[in-house]
């Protein structure tokens, strides 16, 4: 008996890590997945309005959050305007906010408390062209579990653990990209927004940029490629006038040994 109780004592440290709610938190990759366009939810209007609506042919920001949540949405959807703000894009004119509610027990109100916060903030870019929705766990679940978005119920902190990210999806509701973090770059959002706009969005310009940045799925960043041929033609360069000195050294000591036989 005392050798049982051991032994539970044991397990029980690595049982409570496995049933850690943010251990089963993340995001699976799932670019171009369809989403749920036509499924109802409620905004904070109290309307009933689907994805597909709100869209409006533009491409969509949806950020997975919980509206009354003392911890990180706030901060995600503040960073989220931050960056929005930063760039020349436009909420409304060239595609939709939406700050989507991941726990069915909460209603309009909430969504209604969460998006005045947003907008005594942010005044000028929150004015048109972002809502906040809230739906039944079945539709909710639908639209996450297509892209890919995985969060858990934490009884000890009565809320659901999940991660600060924003997918980018085509007007026609596609998963496009993925931007992590807290506050996306300015510079990826817009990059993002373009690419997602599937030519419909932003200048000949903008779309003109896409050639010169590759995104990375690993970091949900993009990174220039035009920075990154520099650094690698830098290296091959390198490694050739190296060679070249080699080859030169090599046939200096050849012709010195060959002078002294």
């Amino acid at each position: 008996m005392r050798y049982l109780m051991f032994l539970w004592l044991l397990l029980l440290p690595s049982a409570a890590f496995a049933l850690n709610p943010f251990e089963a938190t993340g995001i699976d990759q799932r670019p171009g997945v369809q989403v749920p366009f036509d499924l109802p939810f409620t905004d904070e209007n109290g309307r009933a309005i689907t994805l597909g609506q709100l869209s409006k042919g533009k491409p969509i920001l949806l950020a997975p959050v919980l509206h009354d949540c003392p911890n990180i949405c706030g901060v995600t959807l503040s960073g989220l305007m931050e960056a929005v703000q930063a760039q020349s894009f436009q909420p409304g004119r060239d595609f939709t906010i939406i700050a989507f509610g991941i726990d069915p027990k909460e209603g309009r109100q909430e969504a209604a408390n969460s998006l005045t916060e947003l907008r005594k903030r942010f005044s000028q870019t929150a004015s048109s062209g972002i809502h906040a929705l809230t739906g039944t766990e079945k539709n909710i679940r639908a639209v996450t579990d297509a892209l890919g978005y995985r969060y858990a119920w934490d009884d000890t902190i009565q809320q659901y653990a999940h991660l600060a990210a924003v997918a980018v999806l085509t007007p026609e509701g596609r998963l496009n990209r993925w931007l992590y973090g807290l506050a996306p770059a300015a510079n990826d959002l817009k990059l993002a927004l373009t690419e997602a706009g599937q030519g419909r969005t932003g200048s000949w310009g903008d779309r003109l940029l896409l050639l010169c940045y590759r995104y990375d799925p690993a970091t949900g960043r993009y990174s220039s490629i035009v920075w990154t041929a520099l650094r690698i033609g830098g290296s091959g360069t390198a490694l050739v006038g190296a060679g070249a000195i080699a080859v030169a050294l090599l046939r200096e000591r050849r012709r010195a040994r060959e002078g002294r036989t």
